[in-house]
């Protein structure tokens, strides 16, 4: 037999796709197989995850490698913020989500990857307990729902998408009031100002909204922002690997 039976097929990776669930409706049939593969992912995102303590989640570039100027100060920025206590969750792959699971691992604390499976975000080799996932939606609400503050690192359109959808979910009152970071003054300032500038100078939002964005270069006022969260967590220093 040269073709799989219709069953086969509608079980299939690409027939319950990301991809084809949005590319239109769908039979009945398909859209509840395509329902179940969801529901596997977040149960498997659910227990894998159960059991670890409080985490910090940091987003950032993909393509910004081990010798872009940016990965440095990442890698000792998610190390202090491991430090607290803080286990630390990043989407896994490359780039700036690399240099914070391995500032996470030199910190002492769990190196956590929601992974995604498209190809140019390969899981990186410091992620000590990697979570696959591949619709992004649901690899978005594990990102979200272990974690009790968010870093921005510099980075692109699934940064963005991040930073918006945290903020969206503070301001809606769906998610608590946690430290929103975007770290990278001379990176993420353009965008405050305009920001300011544009949405909230047009009533878009209020700025108490645009407050809970904070910008910073410093470390320091990283861990100051969040060494309260640690302290009300009861979570202790972390010793380096």
């Amino acid at each position: 037999m040269t073709t799989a039976p219709r069953p086969l097929r509608a079980l299939s990776d690409e027939a319950t796709s990301e991809f084809q669930m949005l590319a239109g409706r769908d039979s009945r049939s398909q859209e509840f197989l395509r329902v179940m593969r969801i529901s596997r992912e977040f149960i498997r995102g659910f227990r894998a995850l159960h059991h670890i303590g409080p985490c910090v989640t940091f987003f950032g570039a993909s393509r910004f490698g081990e010798s872009h100027p940016y990965y440095e100060p990442s890698r000792q920025l998610a190390r202090r913020v491991a430090e607290l206590g803080f286990n630390i969750i990043t989407g896994g792959g490359p780039g700036l989500m690399e240099a914070a699971n391995r500032g996470a691992k030199e910190g002492g604390t769990m190196s956590i990857g929601a992974t995604i499976d498209i190809t140019n975000e390969l899981p990186n080799r410091f992620v000590d307990h990697r979570v696959p996932f591949h619709y992004f939606f649901a690899r978005k609400v594990i990102l979200v729902k272990y974690s009790y503050g968010f870093v921005m690192l510099p980075g692109g359109m699934g940064t963005l998408d991040e930073l918006f959808e945290a903020v969206t979910l503070i301001q809606t009152n769906r998610l608590a009031q946690f430290p929103v970071i975007l770290y990278g003054r001379e990176y993420w300032e353009g965008l405050v100002d305009w920001l300011r500038a544009v949405p909230l100078d047009k009533g878009a939002f209020t700025a108490v909204d645009l407050a809970r964005i904070h910008l910073t270069d410093d470390h320091d006022e990283v861990i100051e922002r969040l060494s309260p969260l640690a302290g009300q967590l009861h979570l202790h220093p972390a010793g380096p690997h």
